[in-house]
């Protein structure tokens, strides 16, 4: 289950076994929706204690053409058995909205080649959110996030969150529309009472 580490820090993962059988990952759909255009994509992520970055392909990032952000120093990074990832050092970043379960996140993504999944959710995004994961049955319950953490809970409904989000989003969209219409009908509606007083009073 661990996929990579980066220099200067130190976490193993152990593979658990239950009932006879290794569960040998963990993976969440969550949507991903970028900054620039607000173009969302649903995919699969991995979750992966043995990580400690938040990672996504390069592959992937460039097919979406997502925007890339230079880091002003490159990090190198290390897989499991200590050798270097034979794509190289990580040198850019992408940033975007994460969505799951009703919870949402604007955050970066360390970009890097070479890799099965196109997102792994490392230590960083495990320690901030602690889910309740059930490794039975590889099920992830987000119950245990902090207050400040950006969650929008809302009870289970026919409707998938990231599809409810969205939905939510263009309505507060609509309203912010409507009411740039009406302060423009309202200044609209001012300007010809102002015109009105003027001709009376022959101003």
């Amino acid at each position: 289950m661990g996929i990579l580490k980066v220099e200067g820090t130190e976490r193993k993962m152990e593979v658990r076994k239950v009932e006879g059988k290794a569960l040998r990952e963990v993976t969440v759909k969550i949507g991903l929706k970028r900054i620039d255009t607000q173009e969302g994509i649903t995919i699969e992520a991995l979750l992966d204690s043995g990580a400690t970055r938040l990672v996504m392909s390069s592959e992937f990032a460039k097919k979406q053409g997502l925007k890339l952000k230079k880091l002003e120093r490159p990090m190198n990074v290390r897989k499991m058995d200590g050798s270097l990832n034979k794509e190289g050092s990580i040198e850019h970043t992408v940033e975007v909205n994460i969505y799951f379960k009703g919870h949402r996140e604007r955050t970066e993504i360390d970009v890097i080649g070479g890799q099965k999944w196109t997102v792994i959710l490392g230590m960083p995004w495990l320690v901030r959110h602690n889910p309740e994961i059930d490794w039975k049955t590889g099920k992830v319950k987000m119950t245990r996030c902090p207050e400040k953490c950006g969650k929008q809970w809302r009870l289970e409904q026919e409707k998938s969150e990231w599809q409810k989000q969205k939905q939510e989003e263009a309505k507060a969209e609509a309203r912010r529309k409507q009411e740039g219409r009406e302060k423009k009908k309202q200044r609209g509606n001012k300007m010809v009472e102002i015109k009105r007083v003027a001709e009376e009073w022959e101003i």
